[in-house]
């Protein structure tokens, strides 16, 4: 499998109150995030259940929950919820 395939398959889903809460924990957790988010993505839309992606960080053992969609680029805005607390595109 190409690191291209592998980085992007999905790992589980969860259901919208579960990323909800993901992201609300991760903005209270880490100073910088809303700011983040406010300038590089915009608000999700409705839906039941959402991706989540393992974080291609070596060594992180977090998870990509999704937290909007990217200004710049047609992609899901995710944010690890591990020990790098990094943010990506899917």
């Amino acid at each position: 499998m190409t690191s291209n395939v592998g980085q992007n398959y999905p790992y589980t889903s969860e259901t919208e109150a579960e990323r909800a809460a993901a992201i609300d924990r991760l903005l209270g957790a880490q100073e910088d995030l809303a700011g983040k988010l406010a300038g590089e993505a915009t608000p999700l839309d409705h839906n039941d259940r959402w991706w989540v992606w393992k974080c291609p960080t070596k060594g992180c053992p977090g998870l990509l929950h999704a937290a909007g969609y990217s200004l710049e680029k047609h992609a899901v805005y995710v944010v690890c919820d591990g020990s790098c607390a990094k943010t990506f595109l899917r």
